[in-house]
């Protein structure tokens, strides 16, 4: 019979891309972490040209991320204040990433955490809005590609500063009066879905949570007693208001900046979880003054995970990853006929910009590139991403697929397909997926066997 150990070192998925379990006494495994500022410019589209574009600067983006040595070639994890990063944007960030780090595109997790009124960057979909002379516009394509090597560069410097990791500490709290699902029932048992970020009538706010995660999960990397790095996640829109041209990290944001000053010492890290079906609408009517409340409900939860840490010694470090195909949508308005016509003929801008987004998508598909379904496993403790705005589902069904296990779960990885909803969503009409969803119903299956064999040991 093989040991734990052995078991692990034999892991296999096909199909995927993975490395043998590597042993802390093998090799030194050490982690350095870098921040890069990422506010776009005024007037820079936000929201894919969804929302008004850029007015002021209400707060500045960041990027976070570190550096994992030691477990194979370097695994990098960043998390975006942007709302989403897709296709060949997607891959511009990975490559450039993993040039400088000299490792793997794939060993490279890149998460949005999808504040509204911040960019959206889709390269070919933009090459496409410009190709038809279009009045929409998604990103800035210079802005884009600046960027992305400033973070490279700060990736590659932070090198320098690496620290060992001895311990890996895990812990998780409720958030109270945040996340909610957009899909309720009323009085009469009639299904809606219509919750959304911000909700101002008072009898939507008075149905039921629904479907959610409701905890924050902390996951901490320690040089003996001294903590280096927290990375929590929360699956809920980061969103209390948008749309007014305000750029924002808006409530998480203040929340994660709250914990970077309770805790000058570690590097604070926030992402989003698996949150296209959650927002904040129960407790939030949009009213300005909530986003400081939601913020500070935030930082509780955040805080209360920091103080349930539990430290582990680091023993057995493994990556893998395994590839996700998903069909490009085929019902009536997507199809690369429709999609072409609209992205000519639509009078309204964002129209255009939908249409060019669903083309960039089903490009990919055609060309048959799959979606990476990333894990990073120290074996009790797990760090996964998921694609685009996947519902909060599939985070509780990756949590089940591991249950002996701390998984921790960030969403908005490549963010091509948009929303991916569990069949149900189709079945009841989830008005959501009218347009910001560019994938077949079917999609449920695919992402639960990816999920499994990601997170499948032995």
């Amino acid at each position: 019979m093989l040991t734990r150990r052995e078991a692990l070192a034999a892991l296999a998925v096909t199909g995927g891309i993975r490395t043998p379990f590597a042993h802390a006494e093998d090799k030194k495994l050490t982690l350095s972490s870098f921040m890069t500022e990422i506010t776009p410019p005024i007037g820079h589209p936000c929201m894919g040209g969804g929302v008004p574009p850029v007015k002021e600067i209400i707060d500045p983006l960041f990027a976070h991320g570190f550096v994992i040595r030691g477990a194979g070639k370097p695994v990098a994890f960043v998390s975006l204040d942007w709302c989403e990063v897709r296709n060949g944007a997607y891959e511009l960030f990975r490559t450039q990433l993993a040039k400088a780090l000299d490792t793997d595109p794939v060993r490279v997790m890149v998460s949005s955490i999808h504040q509204h009124d911040t960019p959206i960057a889709d390269l070919e979909a933009q090459q496409l809005l410009e190709k038809h002379k279009a009045k929409g516009a998604i990103c800035d394509i210079a802005f884009l590609e600046k960027t992305v090597g400033r973070i490279a560069d700060d990736a590659k410097a932070s090198l320098k500063n690496s620290q060992p990791i001895t311990h890996v500490g895990t812990g998780e709290a409720k958030v109270e009066k945040v996340a909610s699902n957009r899909r309720y029932t009323d009085a009469d048992g009639k299904v809606h879905y219509n919750r959304m970020s911000a909700t101002r009538d008072a009898k939507l706010r008075e149905a039921e949570d629904g479907t959610i995660d409701p905890f924050v999960k902390t996951l901490s990397f320690w040089n003996g007693d001294t903590p280096l790095l927290g990375l929590s996640a929360y699956a809920t829109h980061p969103m209390s208001f948008y749309g007014r041209g305000g750029v924002t990290a808006d409530f998480v944001g203040m929340a994660r900046k709250l914990r970077q000053a309770d805790t000058p010492g570690v590097f604070q890290m926030y992402s989003s979880g698996c949150s296209g079906n959650v927002t904040a609408g129960k407790y939030n009517d949009g009213d300005p003054a909530n986003r400081p409340v939601l913020a500070e409900r935030m930082r509780t939860g955040m805080a209360t995970a920091w103080k349930a840490i539990k430290k582990t010694p680091v023993k057995d470090v493994a990556f893998r990853s395994v590839p996700l195909t998903l069909d490009a949508r085929t019902s009536a308005g997507f199809t690369e006929e429709a999609l072409t016509k609209r992205l000519k003929d639509d009078p309204k801008p964002f129209g255009q910009c939908l249409a060019a987004l669903g083309l960039s998508w089903k490009q990919r598909c055609d060309a048959g590139k799959p979606v990476d379904v990333p894990v990073l496993d120290f074996g009790g403790a797990v760090l996964t991403l998921l694609p685009a705005e996947s519902y909060v589902e599939f985070q509780l069904m990756t949590q089940k697929a591991r249950p002996d296990s701390f998984v921790l779960v960030a969403g908005y990885g490549e963010c091509g397909p948009g929303y991916i909803p569990i069949e149900r969503a189709w079945k009841e009409n989830d008005g959501n997926l009218g347009e910001w969803c560019w994938v077949n119903p079917g999609s449920e299956k695919r992402m639960v066997d990816a999920i499994e064999k990601a997170l499948k040991v032995g």
